[in-house]
């Protein structure tokens, strides 16, 4: 039996797969399985795999009809046979070292069920990037941390079999954030985490459209919340971090909203929003964009492409990177 478990859903990645599969076959560390499973992709992804699985018996195929990533990763769990499960996205890559170093954590540290990495972030407005800091002073991952920054368990991670046999597969009804309410789920069942902030991936920023990709991580970001709170009614310090969080994120959801119906002119919609967010944080900006909407809208749409386009901010140095 592998000591590792790969596990990697793919859908619909053609250009990136190759890569990121032959980023697991480089390990330091070699007695893994790989598993993939294409989610009913309409592209030549199946084909791809199957090139490099004749290449590498370590590599395994599965195919199924299209169920979302959570359906997606918990087809590779049910199949995975390794002691330990290492998460690695269809578009993503790691460094030669990224086995062994979570493994050698996980080995020094019997207490800990898992170790979640870093990297940088690959495309996108970020590209090279560190996707968390480096060095890292904060402490391990707690309940009450994850829930306060939704950024500080990285899909890149590793975790023990018994966790995923104590709190059962990902959520299949969340079509995104499944992996943060895993990870809360798994702190909400006591399991331990560590971090390893030495960066050993490359984490793909893809997206089609930037406001309706904000729109879904915040909508699924609540959803999240909601489904835990009556987990917290016994304990007033988690449900007071979610609750603040709750509102923080229905406020970023309203302008992700506006920013959205602008960008595809549908103004009763940015109206409506503007309006909500506008009696939650008040503002003459606010305001004034509110105005527009109803009596300007072509004007509102300019100066929001005006700030789309405007030369973004230098990047913050390594070690004090927010996210």
């Amino acid at each position: 039996m592998p000591a590792v478990s790969i596990i990697m859903p793919a859908y619909n990645v053609a250009p990136y797969v190759a890569d990121a599969v032959r980023s697991a076959l480089s390990q330091t560390f070699a007695d893994f399985e790989l598993i993939v499973v294409d989610d009913g992709s309409k592209d030549s992804t199946a084909e791809v795999v199957n090139g490099l699985a004749r290449e590498d018996r370590r590599v395994r195929l599965v195919q199924q009809s299209n169920r979302g990533l959570a359906g997606a990763r918990n087809t590779a769990l049910r199949a995975a046979r390794g002691d330990f499960f290492a998460l690695l996205d269809s578009d993503d890559t790691w460094e030669p070292e990224f086995l062994q170093a979570q493994l050698a954590i996980l080995n020094a540290r019997p207490e800990v069920d898992i170790v979640t990495g870093n990297g940088w972030y690959l495309d996108g407005p970020r590209h090279s990037q560190l996707a968390r800091p480096y060095p890292d002073s904060r402490p391990d991952p707690v309940l009450a941390s994850i829930l306060a920054d939704e950024w500080s368990v990285f899909i890149m991670s590793v975790m023990r079999r018994r966790v995923y046999t104590a709190i059962g597969p990902f959520d299949e009804a969340m079509r995104s954030n499944e992996d943060y309410d895993f990870w809360l789920r798994a702190a909400l069942a006591g399991f331990s985490f560590a971090r390893n902030d030495r960066p050993l991936g490359h984490y793909r920023v893809r997206s089609d459209s930037l406001s309706a990709s904000n729109v879904r991580m915040l909508r699924g970001i609540l959803q999240v919340y909601r489904k835990l709170e009556p987990a917290l009614r016994d304990r007033p310090a988690e449900l007071a971090i979610l609750e603040q969080q709750v509102l923080r994120f229905e406020t970023e959801l309203l302008s992700a909203e506006a920013r959205l119906a602008i960008e595809i002119a549908d103004f009763e919609a940015a109206r409506e929003h503007l309006g909500a967010l506008h009696a939650r944080k008040g503002g003459a900006a606010l305001g004034v964009a509110h105005f527009l909407a109803r009596w300007a809208p072509g004007t509102l749409k300019r100066v929001l492409r005006f700030k789309r386009t405007r030369p973004a901010a230098p990047p913050v140095p390594a070690g004090r990177f927010l996210p």
